[in-house]
């Protein structure tokens, strides 16, 4: 593959094996916790406004949440596709409607190592006010209604003469997907790729990711 492609890839429920977000919701909070998340369901608020009033629920002490981010499985082959990416010139960047704290927690340093862009939210705990997310506002990827534009990413690669190849799993995947050269999908977004006539490729690891980057 040439230095004319670029690779984008969502977080949650794509490099790690579900998003931050259940996982939190699973293990730390109650059904009435998620009302925000209903209203966002809704159309009443945005996904960015949602994850703030869950997350401002969450209430442990902060090594009893980091200890617990330690134990978040993610892919085994990232490391090796982020290997590739670096020795061949292909931009890898990491776009999360999350944010860096878990994730930086959780695979900082493949991040440094290999020189990822990671377009996301900042995260700051406070087991008073919860984890608190601050979006990018002085980014060209700022999204007001999600914290950063997936879609913005694949776009600007897009005008530096790029082929994207983009990889998600989520609602906040699709209009990403839709604008990438090539895509990899599960879950909610490969069912959203069928239903939109998206040329899609199903898979299960970055393995996967990284043999097409190898072939193309």
């Amino acid at each position: 593959m040439s230095n004319k492609w670029a690779l984008v890839s969502d977080f949650d429920g794509t490099v790690s094996e579900n998003d931050f977000f259940w996982y939190v919701v699973e293990h730390f909070l109650t059904p009435q916790d998620l009302e925000p998340w209903e209203r966002y369901m809704r159309g009443e608020i945005s996904h960015l406004a949602a994850m703030r009033g869950v997350f401002a629920k969450l209430h442990i002490s902060e090594k009893e949440l980091q200890r617990f981010i330690d134990t978040i499985y993610t892919d085994s082959h990232l490391e090796e596709t982020a290997a590739y990416c670096h020795e061949k010139g292909i931009p890898f960047y990491i776009a999360s409607a999350g944010c860096d704290y878990y994730i930086n927690r959780l695979i900082g340093g493949i991040i440094e190592k290999y020189d990822i862009h990671l377009v996301t939210n900042h995260g700051v705990y406070d087991s008073k006010k919860g984890l608190e997310l601050f979006p990018p506002k002085n980014s060209p990827f700022y999204d007001e209604k999600v914290g950063i534009s997936k879609a913005g990413v694949v776009r600007f690669l897009q005008e530096e003469g790029r082929k994207v190849v983009f990889a998600g799993d989520g609602p906040p995947d699709v209009l990403a997907a839709k604008k990438a050269d090539v895509v990899f999908a599960k879950k909610y977004l490969l069912e959203k790729c069928k239903e939109n006539k998206i040329n899609t490729h199903p898979f299960t690891t970055f393995g996967d990711i990284l043999k097409y980057l190898k072939e193309v």
